[in-house]
């Protein structure tokens, strides 16, 4: 299956490579879409190519997730709600294909059409569209539902409704949205808002809505059938279904129920799969998969290991620094930090050394920056905030690397040096400045995250050869989650999943806007114009070379800004599960990501 995989991706390669130099698609009424140039699969399309079409359906799957939930409206920035309510109950007009980089099929939409530079988009929805009561879906919905996300939903829809002139009924089934900035992207990210009922929602606030009292009416395969506040939620099949026919779904929402069971520890949750009280688990954890995996589950075969590979960016995981804190502000400050961060040595004690590095944001992908003084098209959009920019974005940086033993000295010696010239000096053994205010901060973690309290636990330890000893705090995740929406922490654990196809959630991931405004992904405050400057340019490209050039000098200004303590990445994922459980022999190129699991397997006996 591995090397059916990379003979696909290559393919898909192919593909990119014929878009290098393709700019966006003419304007007519199609069938999909794509950010560059025609969607690959035709309007004849059989089925999605990592699903099977012949796939049996029954069955049902258990995860077994952290934490809890507080909420059944996912689209607010109040309270904490299962994230399967926005895969399994609600749709949207176009679905993604995981084996593009960036490219939409109609799901509630037959067809997209927009103008000639995306400065408009026109949408037509399927006649037989319907809401799970039987209700049908009409274009009044899409519009409610857009203003109502775009002005009263959570942060991650404003910045892409700012950019929206007009949305206006302009047919019996279709409805046309006008943009007043150039951002070719747009036309997408309106083709995957969520669409909702807008009936339910009258005489409601919908900023407010976080109760657990009333189920979301969706159009999605799946109702929630059943509900255990805050502990369990329970989704089956709509066997009424309206999309159950579309050569897009054919092959997916195979199971009868999807069940998750919320445990306030993550060991707890582990423990639970090995008894069979969930029937899949992930596994982050190489050392661990490969050691604890011994379980009479396992040995008797009921339970199963698959290796999935991806060829996904390595995204963004680590602990990030607060820069709305003043001791973090300066960057040598930051980059002493990522010094003592002895990386080699906590990834052979916790990982027997097996996982890679994330050496930047967009690693382990064709988006990712070289490590070598920036050439051409990403050199000419850089030189203009040459002033402006942190050593070694234009001249390149590499993130340090220790020399694997517990002293991890030179680093300690280089990280020393560097708070001196920040103005921190060790006195009578605490790091301290002029005034002799001791450096202090906290790191604030999620309880039940054994892990992160190991990797904790090193560092601290190497911290106290610097004089610092910060304070550590595990708090419930509902706890975690509001202390991080307002950005009240000094360091915690920050975890970004990054795609091929980056776009508008840039900005909210690393927007100015994010310094004072709750809710976005901006969690280290930072404030730079040429990262916005990037976005815009990778917004505005008009091929893939421009799109690639405008990305990697992102990620050049994201990884010299020294923001995270970067750990690991996993090029594959692992997966234990039922041996009833089954996947198709194809795999996408974002291997297990959305739209995988449990989106496209079965149950067979």
């Amino acid at each position: 299956m591995k090397s059916d995989f990379f003979r696909h991706f290559r393919r898909i390669g192919a593909v990119i490579c014929i878009f290098a130099s393709a700019g966006i698609a003419h304007a007519e009424a199609q069938h999909g879409i794509a950010m560059y140039g025609d969607p690959v699969l035709p309007p004849d399309f059989v089925s999605l190519p990592y699903a099977n079409p012949d796939a049996p359906q029954g069955g049902q799957i258990i995860f077994g997730e952290g934490g809890g939930f507080d909420s059944l409206n996912p689209y607010i920035l109040k309270g904490d709600a299962p994230w399967g309510i926005r895969v399994h109950v609600v749709e949207s007009l176009m679905g993604r294909n995981w084996d593009e980089p960036f490219a939409l099929y109609g799901l509630l939409a037959e067809s997209i059409e927009t103008g000639p530079s995306r400065e408009w988009v026109e949408f037509t929805l399927r006649e037989e569209a319907a809401f799970s009561d039987g209700s049908p879906v009409t274009v009044d919905d899409v519009i409610w539902s857009f203003e109502t996300l775009g002005t009263e939903g959570h942060s991650r829809y404003r910045n892409s409704w700012g950019k929206v002139d007009q949305i206006e009924q302009v047919g019996e089934r279709s409805l046309r949205i006008t943009f007043n900035t150039p951002d070719l992207e747009l036309a997408l990210i309106m083709g995957l808002r969520p669409v909702l009922q807008r009936a339910q929602w009258e005489g409601m606030d919908f900023a407010d809505s976080d109760g657990l009292d009333m189920f979301p009416i969706g159009t999605g395969p799946y109702v929630i059938s059943d509900m255990d506040p805050g502990r369990q939620i329970t989704f089956t099949r709509n066997p009424d279904y309206w999309g159950n026919d579309l050569p897009f779904n054919r092959g997916r929402h195979n199971l009868d129920e999807i069940r998750y069971d919320f445990f306030g520890d993550g060991d707890v949750a582990f423990e639970a799969f090995k008894a069979g009280e969930t029937s899949s688990y992930r596994e982050f954890n190489a050392a661990k998969w490969d050691n604890q995996y011994d379980f009479p589950a396992i040995q008797n075969g009921d339970i199963v290991q698959s290796l999935i590979p991806h060829q996904r960016p390595s995204g963004i995981t680590g602990f990030v620094m607060n820069t709305r804190n003043p001791i973090f502000a300066d960057w040598r400050v930051r980059e002493a930090l990522i010094l003592a961060f002895n990386f080699e040595f906590i990834n052979e004690t916790l990982n027997g050394g097996t996982e890679p590095r994330i050496t930047s944001y967009f690693s382990n992908s064709v988006l990712a920056m070289s490590h070598d003084a920036a050439q051409g098209g990403v050199l000419d959009l850089l030189e203009p905030f040459a002033d402006d920019l942190l050593p070694g974005t234009i001249e390149g940086y590499s993130l340090p690397q220790s020399d694997g033993t517990t002293r991890n000295r030179r680093n300690i010696r280089a990280a020393i040096g560097l708070f001196e010239q920040a103005g921190w000096t060790v006195q009578n053994g605490i790091m301290a400045d002029g005034n002799g205010t001791p450096f202090a901060f906290e790191i604030l973690l999620q309880s039940g995250s054994g892990e992160n309290q190991s990797i904790i636990d090193i560092y601290t330890s190497a911290l106290g050869r610097l004089g610092i000893t910060p304070t550590v705090s595990s708090v419930d995740s509902a706890q975690y989650r509001e202390r991080a929406n307002t950005y009240d922490f000094d360091m915690a654990y920050y975890r970004r999943g990054l795609s091929l196809s980056p776009g508008n959630e840039q900005r909210l991931y690393w927007g100015s806007e994010g310094i004072t405004e709750p809710g976005t992904r901006n969690w280290m405050g930072m404030n730079s114009p040429a990262a916005e400057a990037m976005i815009d340019a990778m917004l505005n490209a008009e091929s893939q070379v421009d799109f690639l050039d405008a990305t990697r000098a992102l990620d050049r200004i994201l990884t010299a800004g020294r923001y995270v303590l970067p750990i690991w990445h996993n090029p594959v994922s692992r997966l234990a599960h039922a041996r009833e459980l089954h996947y198709p022999d194809v795999l996408p190129m974002y291997g297990d990501w959305s739209g995988f699991q449990p989106d496209v397997w079965w149950w067979e006996e």
